[in-house]
């Protein structure tokens, strides 16, 4: 739920004290760690991606280690077997022994640190790290840092397309394509690195060029407990930075407490002097930093009000990096976006289908609804999955203010209409599908030319789907066969 001003008053304060304990235990985190030595006991936690990354990361450095995962027969285990012949790894119920023993652990983000597992080698004060920490202490070009609830990925991209454009060697990855252990290279000129909360809420020395945290809605809760320590974790992005960049419009990505450090912001109003914002300018609107313009909005190719927030973030960013304005426009220009996130599908009898499929929260939703609500027309919104215990309360008024149609599949239809039925919504109409094709075809009839069909769910996907690309390809699909089955023509 939205905080009034007292409660966010509180809650910065609060959140406050405990991201200073946090830094605190940082700086002594850094304090005691010395030049690695060649006994010690170091550990990798987790065979995905991840663990894979720091397993090749420490063998380039000649160091010695072990490999624990919890699973007894984690993907690809055979073929990391031959390519690391004589690393010792341990499986299963074997894990528990080397990781009581260990004096380094570096723990993969999908592992949450207050696992009673590690609870003996906390006691033994062992080093708790992840592959962020590993990456800092080898990266010798500026580190560019972004992190949010939503938007993350697109505009991690959009500024390494940036800095490409600019001529300039980039690493982009980290919690998007590449890990960044693999993105590491004497060549590289800058490095753009997507963060999660759970690689930062063990990270410690990036200390990043510029740190940008873009918004805040709740995620994760089943994972970090409450929204206060997911504040916090996302908040860490800003340790060491040079240059702050925040969403001047929400409050909770306002640094905690002061920073050694130049803060700017961006947003879709007016900017101040040496911020970025949105101008009229002669009927038109343009893309500003304060009074200078930067490109006329009318030349952004991504729709929608969300969408060119993030297009102003990334010329905050970007700008702050010092990456050339000519580069930065021609980048803008030239990208359409990615998939799953907000991703034209196609246009059916004058009908956009929008695969949003990326979102699976319900901050990312609102962002997409509330964008595509200012392109005009009416909208039928197809969401529901693994709701991950969040409160869809805020989507559903939105829902209800646009008179949008909702489409109900998967695990949390049941919660989404016991919600609806507690706000006593009048304007909302709400049907329940069987699957996701199912929900195509019931929000094609209830559609009309000039009208959206978004998939924006709200939800994870692992009820359903394998994954967030898995539901939206389905998605892709099943308007595919629609528009094969009404002899329609398709335009993408």
């Amino acid at each position: 739920m939205p905080l009034d001003s007292v409660q966010l008053n509180s809650f910065c304060s609060e959140a406050n004290r405990v991201l200073i304990a946090g830094q605190c235990l940082g700086q002594q985190e850094t304090e005691n760690m010395t030049l690695i030595q060649s006994d010690r006991r170091r550990l990798i936690v987790g065979l995905g991606i991840t663990g894979k990354s720091c397993m090749r990361h420490l063998s380039r450095l000649g160091l010695s280690f072990s490999v624990v995962d919890t699973r007894d027969e984690p993907a690809g285990i055979a073929d990391i077997a031959r390519e690391f012949p004589d690393v010792d790894i341990r499986l299963g119920n074997a894990a528990a022994a080397l990781i009581a023993q260990a004096d380094e652990l570096y723990i993969s983000p999908g592992i949450a640190i207050e696992d009673a597992m590690f609870d003996q080698a906390k006691a033994n004060n062992a080093l708790i790290s992840g592959d962020i920490d590993l990456f800092a202490r080898e990266a010798q070009a500026p580190v560019i840092a972004i992190t949010g609830s939503n938007a993350k990925s697109t505009v991690t991209t959009l500024v390494g397309e940036m800095a490409r454009a600019a001529g300039l060697n980039a690493g982009v990855g980290g919690n998007l394509g590449e890990a960044a252990l693999d993105l590491l290279a004497s060549t590289r000129d800058v490095y753009v690195l997507e963060l999660s909360s759970f690689q930062l809420e063990r990270t410690s020395e990036l200390q990043p060029r510029v740190a940008c945290l873009l918004n805040m809605s709740a995620d994760h809760l089943d994972r970090h407990g409450d929204m206060m320590t997911y504040h916090q974790a996302k908040q860490r992005i800003y340790r060491g930075a040079q240059v702050v960049v925040h969403n001047r419009d929400d409050a909770l990505t306002t640094p905690l407490q002061t920073v050694n450090a130049r803060v700017i912001s961006f947003g879709l109003g007016e900017p101040d002097l040496g911020h970025y914002g949105v101008r009229l300018i002669d009927g038109e609107r343009y893309i500003c930093k304060g009074l200078d313009t930067l490109m006329p909005v009318a030349s952004v190719p991504l729709k929608g009000a969300h969408n060119l927030l993030n297009v102003v973030a990334a010329f905050a960013v970007g700008d702050a990096a010092e990456f050339p304005h000519a580069a930065m426009q021609t980048a803008v220009e030239q990208f359409s976006g990615l998939p799953h996130r907000c991703e034209f599908v196609a246009e059916i009898a004058g009908i956009q289908f929008i695969n949003d499929s990326k979102a699976t929260n319900v901050g990312a939703s609102l962002a997409a609804v509330r964008g595509f609500a200012a392109e005009g027309g009416n909208m039928t919104l197809i969401a529901g999955g693994d709701g991950k215990g969040a409160d869809f309360a805020d989507l559903l008024k939105v829902l209800d203010q646009y008179r949008c149609r909702l489409v109900l599949i998967g695990a949390a239809t049941a919660q989404f209409i016991q919600t609806i039925e507690q706000l006593e919504l009048s304007q909302l109409s709400v049907q329940s599908a069987d699957d996701l094709q199912h929900a195509v075809e019931l929000a094609h009839k209830a559609s009309a030319a000039g009208d959206w069909v978004l998939l924006s769910p709200a939800c994870a996907s692992f009820d359903m789907f394998d994954s967030f690309e898995h539901r939206g390809q389905v998605f892709c699909e099943a308007v595919a066969r629609l528009a094969s089955r009404s002899g329609s023509e398709v335009l993408q």
